[in-house]
């Protein structure tokens, strides 16, 4: 998907990528300029849903065996 940067520097989010991630237009959006280009990620309103999805997964498990870790070293 592609699209267009105008004069004033605005661009259009194409309609897919709208109802994917479920955007509306009170939703905002972080760029964040990595060294391969730049990523766009939705700002939630709701701290919980903006880090949902982010993590490698299984943090629960990950904190488990940490501690288990921490406790066979005491």
């Amino acid at each position: 998907m592609r699209s267009t940067i105008t004069a004033r520097g605005q661009t259009v989010i194409p309609a897919e990528v709208r109802r994917r991630f479920r955007l509306g237009p009170a939703d905002r959006l972080e760029w964040i300029v990595e060294p391969q280009g730049i990523r766009v990620v939705p700002v939630r309103a709701d701290p919980v849903e903006a880090f949902r999805g982010q993590g490698k997964g299984r943090a629960t498990q990950r904190l488990l065996d940490d501690r288990r870790l921490d406790a066979r070293k005491e």
